[in-house]
């Protein structure tokens, strides 16, 4: 794993400790926002404001009290929104990694001629890289 690759698995549980922490760690900021205001809408449009205001209130035993009297019409959204965050950060940096080991300009799967100093996708008529600069030989070119 190169210093450039992201570990999924870290991703995803940072997403588990907050929806957004996943993408923050990615670097894909304008993801990571939306991950973080959606959170905050769907506690904000699901959450009753009774619970608030317990937790407001300063008294621990209030907020839990609240917090353990939430029912599954409100649950179920905020866990929906915890799971999909989850498996999107742990796909964003699988996608982001085999961008990586591949190459930012090279298609994954692409069949054509690699250069052996950068591993990016070379022109038939050139006879070197023209992403590098390296001089190919024809025995050279895989």
């Amino acid at each position: 794993m190169t210093s450039t690759q992201k570990r999924p698995w870290l991703a995803a549980v940072f997403a588990f400790v907050y929806p957004g922490l996943g993408h923050v760690y990615l670097r894909k900021w304008l993801r990571a926002l939306l991950w973080f205001g959606l959170a905050f809408a769907t506690a904000f449009v699901f959450i009753p404001e009774s619970t608030f205001q317990a937790a407001e209130s300063g008294s621990i035993q209030a907020a839990l009290e609240a917090t353990q009297s939430l029912g599954s019409d409100v649950v179920i959204p905020i866990l929906a929104v915890q799971a999909i965050n989850i498996i999107d950060a742990y796909w964003t940096a699988i996608r982001g990694n085999r961008t990586v080991s591949v190459g930012p300009d090279v298609p994954v799967g692409s069949d054509g001629a690699t250069c052996p100093n950068c591993g990016k996708e070379l022109e038939e008529d050139l006879d070197f890289c023209h992403w590098c600069t390296t001089r190919l030989d024809d025995d050279a070119v895989k």
